[in-house]
Parts: structure tokens; sequence; C-alpha cells
């Protein structure tokens, strides 16, 4: 796929909540794998999709059509079974649906200017959210039940972020973050902290979700970039680090504490195993590493 991008370009990539899926999207259709072995777990080859969500490792999907053809049109969020290789249910918004998030209690879906909160399992909405103008989508969500918040742009003049509970179905705080517009957003999985980029692309901040206050904030460079990504590690072995992706083709990585003993069980974790020790021995509270060229400068990606 790497080698056809030109004729096979991602649509979309992300895994499901506890990283134990993976899924491709291409003009084509879909592959889920196992990321621990690459093995391909499914597949359907019926058209593009654009957003792709797994719910765990069961077999319900959310998925949204690229629009290629009417019977994938953006507007509509289909809930489909992988054993039964049949739509359980499907959804029509008057706009087209620019993210899914869902967990085992509740589904989300985000318009240009309204977010829906729905139950996961009776599919009854819960609340609606009226939002600034969000044409790129900018959303974030933790799955976990006892930390489950939704983050959203609050302002399209400033770096603001509305951050809501899911659960309680209440606004939680709003944290102005930045200047600039955003640009990315991201949630840890337990909900702990919110790490945010704005449209500058020079400092990346992360607030404390409970208190909303800033615990840290990282320069990725001096001069402006494209903030195309940011994603906390999964595992729960390691103090939390955030990475970061851009259009100068480097990808950033950033150690939210590190204290001695945690250090000794990096070196025996997976990812310490598959980063260089140039990146191991630089994941200390005050700085951070660059993978420099790790993608072609100015083209997109993403790390789901």
């Amino acid at each position: 796929m790497a080698n056809h991008s030109s004729s096979y370009p991602i649509l979309h990539a992300s895994f499901n909540q506890n990283n134990s899926g993976f899924v491709i999207s291409t003009p084509d259709g879909f592959k889920i794998f196992d990321p621990n072995t690459g093995r391909l777990c499914y597949e359907r080859a019926v058209g593009g999709f654009i957003i792709v969500e797994m719910l765990y490792s069961s077999s319900l999907l959310a998925i949204v059509g690229a629009g290629e053809q009417p019977s994938l049109s953006p507007r509509r969020l289909c809930l489909f079974d992988t054993k039964t290789n049949a739509p359980l249910r499907e959804m029509t918004f008057l706009t087209s649906i620019l993210a899914v998030r869902l967990n085992r209690k509740r589904l989300v879906v985000v318009l240009k200017e309204k977010t829906y909160i729905y139950d996961s399992n009776s599919l009854a909405i819960l609340d609606t959210i009226d939002t600034v103008p969000n044409l790129k989508g900018l959303c974030a969500f933790s799955p976990s039940l006892d930390g489950c918040f939704l983050a959203l742009p609050a302002s399209t003049t400033k770096g603001s972020v509305l951050v809501y509970n899911v659960m309680e179905l209440q606004s939680h705080c709003e944290i102005d973050a930045h200047l600039s517009p955003l640009a990315a957003i991201a949630l840890s999985s337990n909900g702990t902290y919110i790490a945010t980029a704005s449209e500058q692309g020079t400092i990346i901040r992360v607030h404390l979700v409970s208190e909303a206050t800033k615990s840290y904030s990282f320069r990725r460079g001096t001069y402006p970039s494209n903030i195309f990504s940011l994603s906390f590690a999964p595992s729960l072995q390691l103090p939390d680090i955030l990475a970061a992706t851009s259009s100068s083709g480097s990808v950033h990585i950033f150690s939210l504490g590190f204290d001695t003993n945690q250090r000794s069980k990096k070196s025996s974790s997976f990812l310490g195993s598959i980063l260089p020790d140039s990146v191991n021995d630089a994941l200390d509270p005050a700085n951070h590493h660059v993978l420099h060229n790790a993608v072609s400068a100015g083209v997109r990606r993403n790390i789901p």
C-alpha cells in the first residue's frame, strides 16, 4: 500500500479504544489488522470510507462513506456488524459527518456546527452541543468510563477548547490554551490530560483536565508549522508520552514526567524496545526528541 500511495491514498487510519485493533481505509475499502502480529482480521472492499471507528474488539463498526457512490454518503452513519456483514442501523444527518467517537456507553457524532451525543445501546439522543464552525472536525475523546470527556474547539479566533463530560452530559470547563486557533487536540485515554496545538504550531500545551490547569508547555520549534496530529502513548507502564506530527516531516516525542524508577521499566517495555537509545535518553521532563524526516515534509500524516 505504501508503494502505491498515489493510487491508493489512505482516507482513514486509527486504532480502537484499547489499541488491540488497527484499521486502514483506502478508496477501495478498509482493512482491520491486529497491530501486534500484523494479521489481517477483516476486510471489506465496497468503496471508500472516510471514517471507520471500532468498538474495542467487538464486531461493531461505525462507518461513514467518502461520497464517491450514492450509497456511501458522507452524511450517513452506518453501524455495521462484521460478523453478519450487514448494517445494524443507519443514521442520516443534514450535513457531512466530520468525526465519530464511541465507547460502550456513548456515541459521539461531530458535524460542522453541531455535535450529537447518543446512548450507544439504544441510540437515543442524549444531548446536542452547538459549536463554533468546526470545518476540520477537530475533536478528542477519552473512552474511559471513569474519565469520559469530549474536547471541541470553543473559538474560531483563538485556541480555546471546550471540555465536555460525556457521561454526566454537562460542560466540564473551557480552557484558553493558545492565542491562535486550534490545529490539533488530544485527550489521554483515561481523561487525565488534554494536549493542544494552535495553527502557529510552535508550542504544544498540556493541561490537567480535572483542574483545567496547565501542566506542561513544549516547544516544537522556532518556526511556524502545521501540526497534523497529537497522540498520547497507550502504555500504563510508562510515564505519559505525547507524540506530534507536523508539516516539517518530523515526529516529536515529549515526556510528561520521568522518574528514576520508571527509567528501569522503560528499557524492557515495548516502546523502549522499538525506540532508538537516543530517543529513550531524551525522554525526561524538560526535553523532547525529534525523529527527523519521519515522513515527507508537507504530506499530512496522522498518528491515530
